[in-house]
C-alpha cells in the first residue's frame, strides 16, 4: 500500500492505484495544488493541466491527433450550427454576458433583480405560458413493435433498464403515430448515392444526435428494420451498441465523433441524395438547437421540392429535450419569436435558470401538468407582496417547492414552444408532447416534426 496513492475512492471502495509523486502520499491527480496552477487545455478545454506543463502537454494531448484529423474532414465546419449572437454591448462584456453564460451568472441575474422586477417577470411568464402553451398533450405510446422488444420476444443484446427502455419505446411509438416512422423490414433500400425510384417506400437513414452509447438506435433497428445509421456524438463511450449493430448483416453503421455545433450535414458523403430521420434522446440544453439548425440550415430552410439537389433530405425528426437550464441565448433557434413576445436576453437567461426548479421536486406524482399554474404563481406573488424589501433570494427560498417546480415546467414549455414555432416557420408539420409521465422522467418533452412533401422527406 505504501507504493500506492493514499487517496480513497468511495465509489470503488479502494485506494487510488496510481503511484505517488515524490515527497507526497498522493499521485499527481490527487495531490493538493493551488487552483491557479491549473489551466484549461487549449486542445480540449474539458480537462486541465498544470501551467508549468502546458507547453509539453499541448504537443502530446491524447485528443490532439483526433482534433487534427477532424479538422480536415469535409463535414467539419467550425461553428456552422452555433447561431448568431446579437451585437454585444460594453456592459455585457463587462458583466461577462457574451457567448456562454454559466448557471452562476444566470443566478446572479435573477438575484440581482428587485422584488418588484422578479414578480413582474413571474407575471410575464404566466401570461406568456397561457398564450402559447395550450396544446401540449400527454402522449405515452408503446407500440406493438417495441412491446415485443420490451417483453424479450426480440433478442436484446444491450443492457435493459426499464426507465430508459420505456422512454425509448415511447419516442419511437410517437414517431409511428405521427406518421414519421413505420416498419421497413423488407422495404426498399438506397445504397450509397444511388437514388431510388419511389421515395415513399424507401427506408430512410437514421441520424441519432447526441447518440451516447446508441441504445435508442439499437431499439429502432431491432423493431423497425432501419438499415442505415449515423451516430453523432462528441464524447467517447464504453459499452456502446455499435458492436451489436455491426453484427446485423444488412445494417450500415457510421459513427462521427464531432460536436453537433461543427457538423455540416450536407457534406456527409454517405447521406448524399438520401432521405433521413433525425432522432435524439435527451439532447441537453443548446444541443437541441444545434441539432435543429444542423438539419435545417439557412441553405435548406423552408424545405420544398425545388431544393432537393444533392443534399440529404430530411423526412422527419423526434428530439427529446432536456437540461433547459443549460440553454444559451446565442444558440437558441427562435430569439426573434421571444423578442416579439417581450422576452429579452436577460429574461431568457432567467427563464432558463428557473427550469432547474422543475427537477428539484418529488416526482412520485405527475406535477408536470401546469394547467393550474396561474393559481400557483398568483398565490406566490400575493405572498410576495407581504415581503416588501426582501431580496429575490429570500423570496425564492420561501416559495413552496411545488410552486417552484410548476414555474420550472412552465419555463421549459415556453422554451420548447419557441423551438416548435421555428420548425413551423421552416415549413414542417410539428407537435410538442409529453411522451412519458414525469414519474418516469421529469424531462419528458418530445419535439416531433415531419416534412410536408416527399422530396423534403
Amino acid at each position: 500500500m505504501a507504493s500506492r496513492c493514499q487517496f480513497w475512492l468511495p465509489k470503488k471502495n479502494r485506494f487510488c492505484a496510481n503511484s505517488p509523486i515524490n515527497d507526497s502520499k498522493f499521485c499527481g491527480n490527487h495531490s493538493s495544488r493551488a487552483d491557479t496552477q491549473w489551466v484549461p487545455c487549449p486542445v480540449d478545454p474539458s480537462h486541465s493541466v498544470l501551467r508549468e506543463n502546458l507547453e509539453w502537454h499541448v504537443k502530446r494531448c491524447p485528443l490532439l491527433k483526433q482534433t487534427q484529423s477532424l479538422a480536415v474532414q469535409p463535414f467539419y465546419q467550425k461553428g456552422i450550427n452555433a447561431g448568431e449572437e446579437d451585437s454585444i454591448s460594453s456592459d455585457e462584456l463587462a458583466s461577462g454576458l457574451s457567448d456562454s453564460i454559466s448557471s452562476e451568472m444566470k443566478r446572479n441575474i435573477v438575484y440581482g433583480m428587485s422584488g418588484a422586477e422578479f414578480h413582474r417577470l413571474l407575471a410575464k411568464i404566466r401570461a406568456l405560458h397561457g398564450l402559447i402553451c395550450k396544446d401540449i398533450q400527454d402522449s405515452y405510446r408503446i407500440k406493438e413493435a417495441c412491446n415485443m422488444w420490451i417483453k424479450g420476444e426480440i433478442d436484446r443484446k444491450i443492457p435493459f433498464q426499464e426507465k430508459h427502455v420505456l422512454q425509448q419505446a415511447s419516442i419511437l411509438g410517437n414517431m409511428e403515430e405521427f406518421g414519421v416512422l413505420r416498419n421497413y423490414d423488407g422495404g426498399e433500400q438506397c445504397e450509397g448515392n444511388r437514388s431510388c425510384g419511389n421515395e415513399a417506400n424507401v427506408a430512410p437513414a437514421v441520424i441519432e444526435f447526441g447518440a451516447g452509447r446508441g441504445y435508442l438506435t439499437q431499439m429502432l433497428a431491432d423493431c423497425y428494420g432501419i438499415k442505415r445509421v449515423l451516430l453523432v456524438e462528441r464524447k467517447s463511450y464504453k459499452l456502446k451498441a455499435d458492436r451489436s449493430l455491426r453484427q446485423k448483416e444488412s445494417l450500415v453503421l457510421e459513427r462521427l465523433r464531432i460536436d453537433i455545433e461543427d457538423l455540416n450535414l450536407n457534406a456527409v458523403e454517405s447521406l448524399r441524395h438520401d432521405p433521413y430521420l433525425a432522432i435524439g434522446k435527451h439532447l441537453c440544453g443548446p444541443a437541441t438547437d444545434l441539432a435543429l439548425r444542423c438539419c435545417l440550415t439557412k441553405q435548406s430552410n423552408h424545405v420544398n421540392t425545388e431544393q432537393c439537389g444533392d443534399r440529404p433530405k430530411l423526412r422527419g425528426l423526434a428530439i427529446a429535450t432536456c437540461c433547459h437550464h443549460l440553454c444559451q441565448w446565442k444558440h437558441y433557434t427562435n430569439k426573434k419569436y421571444l423578442l416579439e413576445l417581450g422576452i429579452a436576453k436577460e429574461e431568457f437567461l432567467a427563464i432558463t435558470w428557473f427550469t432547474s426548479w422543475a427537477v428539484d421536486a418529488n416526482h412520485s406524482e405527475d406535477i408536470s401538468d401546469v394547467s393550474d399554474s396561474k393559481t400557483f404563481l398568483q398565490s406566490s406573488e400575493n405572498e410576495g407582496d407581504g415581503m416588501n424589501g426582501s431580496t429575490v433570494e429570500d423570496i425564492a427560498r420561501h416559495m413552496n417547492p411545488v410552486e417552484r417546480a410548476v414555474l420550472g415546467f412552465m419555463c421549459k414549455e415556453i422554451i420548447d414552444m419557441g423551438r416548435l414555432m421555428w420548425l413551423k416557420e421552416c415549413g414542417l408539420e410539428t407537435q410538442l408532447v409529453k411522451y412519458v409521465p414525469s414519474s418516469i422522467s421529469p424531462e419528458n418533452h418530445l419535439l416531433i416534426a415531419k416534412c410536408r412533401n416527399i422530396c423534403a422527406a
